[in-house]
């Protein structure tokens, strides 16, 4: 049975879990980097992924890394309905141009809210607010291409059917939304789309993805999440100054 380690509060690690429970597949022995968000940047955590990142499949001895990777290996091995990888050529190229834009569009940018509310202040350090207001700007012109390109007039951003594609683009768009961000107002069209992702998944599998993500800033401000080591300060400082 494979087995899945992941930080429930990180987009690609959320996208991981709907796709077991959602798509039928066994369920995993999971190790989160919960009690301790750091764990993934321990030495045990280093013998298993030397990038020291989360989520990691490990099934036998085969340790799979990147979100996308281990979705796409999962829907694979264990012949998951169609619709979620297709097995149509054209219908899967349209979800590799998804995922190949998300790498790039998505995921850098509509993480660094969760770095500027919560991530920093753990640490100290407030995020320049030129950089802040660039991250706004950058987030309103991907969700443009996200609803004109991706979306446009169909049900799901690959075709009419739900695919990997919208569970990584649900997972890491509720980065914001859990700082505050109202990334659907005024967009109708992306609106009903997440509708139509978390109405397919059911509200218990939504519940059990997004409950500690959405929870985050009420943490942050009772003082519960676990506060970072010294040795990962190096890290998050890096990760900071890179924020455009």
């Amino acid at each position: 049975m494979p087995g899945l380690g992941f930080r429930e509060k990180k987009g690609g690690s959320c996208a991981v879990i709907p796709a077991f429970r959602g798509c039928g597949l066994p369920a995993p022995s999971c190790a989160r980097s919960g009690s301790s968000c750091w764990q993934h940047r321990s030495k045990e955590f280093f013998q298993i992924n030397s990038l020291q990142k989360v989520p990691v499949l490990k099934d036998g001895d085969f340790i799979l890394t990147e979100s996308s990777a281990i979705l796409i290996y999962l829907s694979c091995k264990y012949q998951t309905a169609d619709h979620w990888y297709p097995s149509d050529l054209q219908a899967r190229a349209r979800v590799h141009e998804y995922l190949g834009w998300h790498a790039d569009c998505i995921r850098g940018t509509f993480g660094v809210p969760m770095w500027v509310q919560v991530l920093g202040p753990l640490i100290g350090v407030q995020v320049p607010e030129e950089k802040v207001e660039r991250n706004r700007t950058a987030i309103d012109q991907a969700l443009q291409w996200l609803e004109n390109k991706f979306l446009g007039d169909r049900l799901f951003l690959a075709g009419q059917q739900v695919t990997l594609a919208d569970l990584m683009a649900l997972e890491e768009l509720m980065q914001p939304v859990a700082v505050g961000y109202e990334l659907f107002k005024g967009r109708p069209r992306l609106a009903a789309w997440r509708e139509r992702v978390e109405a397919f998944l059911g509200a218990e599998l939504c519940q059990e993805a997004h409950s500690l993500i959405l929870s985050i800033l009420e943490q942050a401000a009772k003082k519960t999440l676990p506060t970072p080591p010294p040795e990962v300060y190096p890290t998050m400082l890096l990760r900071i100054a890179r924020i455009p």
